[in-house]
């Protein structure tokens, strides 16, 4: 059993937050195929949103060991998963993936793009690798020194961090009316966890807002950004 343990507390707060979790896997979902890793993988609330029935064979990677326990409970009924105690690094090198993801982990990481190398090397041709994470460093905020941030990311943050060999396929923001929460509480309120009644009404009031604006920014504009890396295919 690993020896990491997770230091944020907010995935409880965030599991009920499905319509976020629809949205965003939504803009994601197409691009998942094949052999899947799923870096991160918590409780392993994001994995049903992810998964639509057509992988083929889906590893749930996570570090800290009382999230591998109870994302085992979660989803270890399942035939289709296979929970993994561990990082990138302590998993057998010869295992080989279609899409590799991690959504809200890569700004956990401090080697980024060391991390994101390694992945490329467990990559088929063709295959993919999908990130999702916090938009804009100007944003940081006690928040995300309290659950383990190292960074935010905008545009030129997730160029610079592009794996050799990859092509950068998707480049684009998420959340736009989002925005203005997370800056409203770097600017203000200042607290190192939202509330749950907070969460509440982003989710249920804003996340719809943002689906209808996000397309008239045309990506451009969002507290959340994603990246996706392809494969050539050989």
């Amino acid at each position: 059993m690993s020896e990491f343990k997770y230091v944020g507390s907010e995935l409880d707060l965030f599991a009920a937050a499905n319509n976020w979790k629809e949205y965003w896997s939504s803009r994601v979902r197409p691009f998942v195929t094949g052999d899947v890793l799923e870096v991160g993988a918590g409780m392993g609330t994001n994995t049903p949103y992810l998964d639509r029935g057509g992988s083929q064979r889906w590893v749930c990677l996570e570090p800290d060991g009382q999230l591998t326990a109870q994302l085992s409970l979660n989803l270890g009924h399942d035939r289709r998963y296979e929970v993994v105690n561990g990082t990138l690094q302590s998993l057998d090198a010869s295992r080989q993936f279609d899409t590799i993801i991690y959504i809200d982990v890569l700004e956990h990481i401090e080697g980024d793009a060391r991390e994101l190398e390694m992945a490329a090397e467990r990559l088929r041709a063709g295959g993919r690798i999908i990130v999702l994470s916090p938009a804009h460093q100007t944003l940081f905020s006690p928040f995300d020194a309290a659950i383990g941030h190292f960074r935010r990311y905008d545009r030129p943050m997730m160029r610079s961090v592009s794996p050799p060999n990859l092509r950068l396929e998707e480049l684009f923001y998420l959340d736009s009316a989002g925005l203005a929460l997370s800056a409203a509480n770097k600017l203000f309120l200042r607290q190192s966890m939202p509330t749950k009644t907070q969460i509440g009404f982003w989710d249920s009031c804003v996340v719809p807002v943002s689906r209808v604006l996000d397309p008239c920014f045309f990506g451009a504009v969002g507290k959340s950004i994603v990246g996706i890396w392809q494969r050539e295919k050989g």
